[in-house]
């Protein structure tokens, strides 16, 4: 993708969903970091069909460690992995509440340090709760930085530090939603929509996936 493309795909991604958010349900900064660690390899919507019980219940690191892993595993069990991650989020929780009295620190290095919270969790926490510039890049948004052009690189950050370089700050708090939803929902993995694609025209990718009706 051609850097003069850039504005223009953004501004159209923009236009079509002007205020973007997360597809994950939470009313607070702890909820959001215990949404996103549980959603490693799930959906955001078997997360929020965990959490909207789970929260109901325990919606602090104070909470949750009255669970305790097993009471926790009880309302997370329909989420994959789920017993690696109530292992991590009650470590997670411990350590909010003896080292930072229980809120979710803003810095990188404090964030990372969590058990179960990378690098692609703690950049979510900090675009999403604390509105700082920074880019998670998930699976959706590897494939279509690279299918596009628009950022490509062989690893999630080679892809991350692209991005940082090639987004225009105008867009680089939304950016990550935006290409999260394109990828969910239309550049898809196996076959791209390109016959519905809004920015298809300053995409890299070729050929471009022709409707249902002609390939039939």
């Amino acid at each position: 993708m051609k850097a003069a493309d850039i504005e223009p795909f953004f501004a159209t991604l923009k236009a079509a969903n002007p205020m973007p958010v997360s597809e994950l349900e939470y009313s607070t900064v702890f909820e959001l970091l215990a949404a996103v660690l549980l959603s490693a390899q799930a959906t955001d919507a078997g997360v929020n069909k965990a959490t909207r019980r789970l929260f109901h219940v325990a919606n602090t690191p104070q909470a949750i460690l009255a669970l305790g892993e097993e009471g926790l595993k009880e309302y997370i069990k329909t989420i994959g992995l789920y017993r690696m991650k109530a292992k991590h989020l009650i470590e997670t929780c411990r350590i909010l509440v003896e080292q930072h009295g229980g809120k979710v620190p803003r810095e990188r290095e404090a964030l990372e340090a969590l058990p179960g919270v990378g690098r692609k969790t703690a950049n979510v926490v900090l675009n999403v709760a604390f509105g700082e510039d920074a880019m998670a890049v998930d699976t959706h948004i590897f494939r279509v930085s690279n299918r596009t052009g628009l950022a490509p690189g062989k690893t999630p950050l080679e892809v991350e530090q692209r991005l940082m370089e090639r987004v225009p700050r105008a867009y680089l708090q939304d950016a990550h939603h935006w290409l999260i939803l394109h990828g969910r929902y239309v550049c898809v993995a196996r076959l791209p929509k390109c016959w519905q694609c809004a920015v298809a025209r300053w995409c890299d990718y070729q050929p471009k996936t022709p409707p249902p009706a002609v390939r039939a």
